[in-house]
């Protein structure tokens, strides 16, 4: 909680330094008359405390409480009927539907009902008409400069947006309290592709207040644009708490969980949407990814089923479908059908290149084989291909034992930071290429980064023994056994073990020992096949030849068996 806070007050820092850099646009206004009615220029504003003020100022502020407080003023002095009241009532009636809507308690108001003689009348027939009505010049009415752009919610053209700024600068000068004028102005920089602006306008909206979601919103869309996704995802959490209810806001939360791959809290959020309106494409698609993700292949075979209905061209839903082949069903040619349809599109999304080729290589036939060294090399052509190109290069050439390229390819990676991963492959390639040392040197990074990480002790202790420092490695391998009660870690350290044991006899009941623990480790399979072929024992050698071959058929170190024991 305490990293989140330090990372928001950063984030409101850099905002605010960013404002205290801006300096206002000056607009020249030509000097004119405005032409509106008395009651409703905040030239003749009255004092604090009148009714009038009240309801003015409750509209000007722009917030959901604001203007319910406002529509409360109405009702509570009986102003309904008043015309003053009746305009009022349609101002902040206009407000609430358009920035602040709510499906399930929607008032309807005509306002061509309204009273005729009010400019604000004039200005809300034609917002329901979808025109602009320009403030007068010299105007000091902040909803005069405000109101009319109602109509340009949803407007693109950049001119007409142009035109309209330099009167939301204007009313920001004229009532910096409301949240009305900075957050327009952020939908106008936004529209016309200025983030920067942007940003600085909606942060001024939503410093101040919360309740103005819209802007809150707007900025979330550019910060996660900006790749800034899990300050923008502690907004919407922000949000959420403070309108339970509000379907808009349960919608970006959903999507940012599912964007920022956070497949746990995303499930529930999506569940929640499609609870609200179950036919919603995007959603389902959402839904069956997560499943997908989290390895629940079944459970997502209903919302694709239901998406089916809708589009069985969109190409997440294929990749989907190919994945469930592949990893619920261990189907690769169902997945392999599915996933060349999508290769033959002139544009191929790199993910779902690399899951292709990634099946086809680790195919055990020649043919797809082939397909996918093809496919991996169009990949490569590009000038500065992804890290999960160059991550498939590297377990291809670890795959053929093509060490030297394999090491091409990991040395970019080791640029990009040392993974546990990536020292792991570090490791087994300077060991295949003899450079024990170096080999050595990965192991002991890896070790010290994570000493709890048994994989990463057991690749330790192995490359201890490499270097001849059998003391270290058997202490190691002594306290480790002592610690475990049984299990497959407990085999790979009993193989371990086997490795320096001074006798043939005390290494072949740590062989034993470890299949024991583990029937199917391969090491343990190796080294019985070994140590039985070199006793001239040809009945236990093919034994153990046939069990490792079941378990793993391209493994390296059966080749020099293949010819003695593959037609036994």
């Amino acid at each position: 909680m305490i990293q989140k806070n330090v990372v928001r007050i950063s984030l409101c820092a850099l905002i605010l330094a960013a404002n205290s850099c801006k300096t206002v646009k000056e607009t020249s206004i030509a000097p004119a008359s405005p032409k509106f009615s008395k009651e409703e220029s905040s030239q003749n504003r009255p004092s604090e405390g009148d009714i009038v003020y009240e309801i003015r100022s409750s509209a000007e502020k722009g917030t959901p409480s604001s203007l319910q407080n406002g529509l409360e003023l109405i009702r509570n002095r009986n102003l309904e009927t008043n015309d003053f009241g009746r305009v009022m009532n349609g101002v902040i009636t206009a407000l609430i539907q358009k920035l602040y809507p709510n499906p399930a308690g929607r008032t309807q108001i005509s306002f061509s009902a309204l009273p005729q003689t009010s400019l604000y009348s004039k200005i809300l027939q034609k917002i329901e008409s979808g025109k602009y009505i320009e403030p007068a010049p010299n105007s000091q009415d902040y909803l005069e400069y405000v109101l009319p752009f109602l109509a340009l919610l949803k407007e693109t053209n950049q001119d007409q947006l142009m035109r309209v700024l330099p009167y939301l600068e204007r009313a920001e000068e004229l009532n910096p309290s409301s949240v009305l004028a900075p957050y327009f102005i952020g939908l106008v920089y936004e529209r016309m592709n200025n983030p920067a602006e942007a940003i600085d306008a909606y942060w001024r909206a939503y410093k101040l207040s919360s309740e103005c979601y819209p802007a809150a919103l707007g900025l979330v869309h550019l910060m996660n644009n900006e790749g800034q996704k899990q300050e923008a995802l502690w907004i919407l959490e922000d949000l959420a708490a403070q309108f339970p209810d509000n379907r808009a806001i349960k919608r970006e939360l959903a999507q940012g969980y599912y964007y920022n791959e956070d497949w746990y809290r995303a499930e529930p959020a999506i569940r929640e949407v499609l609870q609200q309106n179950s036919r919603e494409p995007e959603f389902i698609l959402m839904q069956a990814h997560v499943l997908v993700e989290q390895g629940q292949y079944l459970k997502a075979v209903a919302p694709l089923d239901q998406y089916a209905s809708i589009d069985t061209t969109n190409n997440l839903y294929l990749f989907l479908r190919a994945r469930i082949q592949a990893e619920g069903y261990h189907n690769q040619e169902a997945a392999l059908n599915y996933l060349r349809s999508m290769l033959r599109l002139s544009e191929i999304d790199d993910k779902v290149a690399v899951y292709a080729a990634g099946l086809l290589l680790d195919s055990g036939r020649t043919e797809e084989q082939e397909e996918g060294q093809k496919l991996l090399q169009r990949l490569l052509e590009v000038p500065s291909p992804p890290l999960m190109v160059i991550e498939l290069a590297l377990n291809d050439g670890i795959r053929r034992e093509a060490w030297s390229e394999a090491k091409g390819y990991l040395r970019r990676l080791l640029n990009e930071g040392a993974s546990s991963q990536y020292l792991l492959k570090a490791y087994l390639i300077e060991r295949n290429l003899g450079n024990k040392d170096a080999a050595f040197g990965y192991a002991k990074e890896l070790h010290e980064k994570e000493p709890s990480n048994e994989e990463g002790t057991i690749t330790y202790i192995s490359a201890l023994i490499d270097i001849g420092q059998f003391g270290e490695a058997r202490s190691l391998i002594e306290s480790r056994l002592a610690a475990l009660n049984s299990g497959a870690v407990k085999a790979m350290y009993y193989y371990q073990r086997s490795r320096i044991q001074g006798s043939q006899e005390a290494g072949l009941n740590d062989l034993r020992s470890s299949l024991f623990e583990d029937p199917r480790n391969i090491n343990a399979l190796l080294g019985l096949l070994e140590i039985y072929h070199q006793q001239g024992d040809g009945r236990r050698a093919l034994y153990y030849y046939k069990q490792a071959r079941s378990f793993e058929p391209n493994n390296p170190r059966l080749r020099q068996y293949e010819k003695i024991y593959a037609n036994e």
